[in-house]
């Protein structure tokens, strides 16, 4: 095994073992207006929704988490039954292992996704430094599963507080626009767990790309994973970066009219993609809610996810909300989220339509 495969085995003991997670997705400033006459039959309820040219039965994925080591396969398995059974998608990990070190093991941690999910929407996933390098790895990830989409993956806080981490960010807007312009399916740009500003939104839609992973504060913190792995002063400034980045819902609030938007970053019930989804993100998504139960079997990830779309559901019901799209502005904004908009030019009470 090659040590980056060694590196996504640690990484998701960690995850399972230890306290990984940030403080503060931005959520906690999202108030969903209740509807106390919300004149809807509740089984009549709409989810579908459409994604890159893929229909989805909820406007939710499991995010991208694992893949690389032959002790993972299993985990991929029982999450590709699961979004599958229920007609929803997932990402698998970054494939930088399997194609480095070509092993038969390694590679089937990620094509077991598509022999157990033929039909669902499944996004390949890449570092960004992986593809500046070389560009025709891209093009590798997406044939491995036979992908949908790739998710080009930003992970430089993580890259920085590695004593071996790839701090080299020169060339990527560059590499980026000529991989939106070759590759045949569409290119997700996504972050992992510090969030994407308006700013940076619009660099990568000028590139090509057709729709961003906010990836914001509030979820797992690839800093604080990597604490558990490191020594020394590398450890302590680790344990400084543990919250930093940009909180989910300020993410989605910058992104959300600049390309189709996937709230990522500490989403752990329905009612997080609810107001994810009022706010404007066009999909929600998350992984270490179902990392432990890919663990026991897919039956186990299945319960979890109905659990995240029935309370979905709830929350749409009780605000009122026959489709998806009914949704937006259906929140009331407070505290630091509402200054974060101010700051940024915008006015809170645009995104209400109460």
């Amino acid at each position: 095994m090659s040590e980056t495969s060694n590196r996504k085995l640690e990484h998701i003991k960690i995850c399972l073992e230890k306290k990984v997670e940030s403080n503060y997705t931005g959520f906690e400033d999202v108030e969903l207006i209740h509807h106390a006459l919300p004149e809807l039959d509740f089984e009549k309820i709409d989810l579908e929704v459409e994604f890159l040219g893929n229909k989805l039965s909820a406007p939710f994925l499991i995010a991208s988490m694992t893949g690389g080591h032959r002790e993972v396969t299993e985990i991929n398995k029982n999450l590709a039954i699961a979004v599958e059974e229920l007609g929803l998608g997932m990402g698998v990990g970054s494939q930088r292992a399997a194609i480095e070190c070509p092993e038969k093991d390694i590679i089937e941690s990620f094509i077991i996704v598509r022999d157990y999910a033929p039909n669902a929407f499944i996004y390949a996933n890449i570092g960004i430094a992986q593809i500046t390098k070389d560009i025709e790895i891209a093009e590798k990830a997406v044939e491995m599963i036979d992908a949908n989409a790739l998710a080009v993956h930003l992970n430089f806080l993580q890259e920085a507080i590695q004593p071996e981490g790839d701090k080299n960010a020169e060339g990527c807007l560059n590499a980026l626009e000529e991989l939106c312009s070759t590759l045949k399916v569409p290119v997700i740009v996504k972050e992992t767990g510090a969030g994407i500003s308006k700013k940076v939104a619009q660099l990568v839609k000028d590139a090509g790309v057709s729709a961003i992973d906010v990836g914001g504060k509030g979820g797992t913190s690839w800093s604080g994973v990597e604490v558990y792995r490191a020594e020394g002063v590398w450890k302590e400034i680790g344990r400084d970066f543990w919250n930093w980045g940009i909180p989910t819902a300020f993410c989605i609030v910058d992104c959300r009219d600049i390309l189709p938007t996937i709230a990522t970053g500490g989403i752990r019930n329905g009612i997080d993609v609810a107001k994810a989804l009022a706010l404007g993100a066009k999909l929600a998504s998350s992984a270490l809610p179902f990392l432990k139960p890919a663990t026991i079997s897919a039956e186990k990830v299945i319960e979890k996810l109905e659990y995240f779309i029935l309370g979905l559901k709830v929350a749409m019901f009780l605000t009122s909300s026959k489709t998806v799209e009914d949704l937006k502005g259906k929140i009331f904004i407070t505290g630091r989220l509402r200054e974060w908009i101010s700051s940024n030019g915008g006015n809170s009470d645009a995104f209400s339509a109460h």
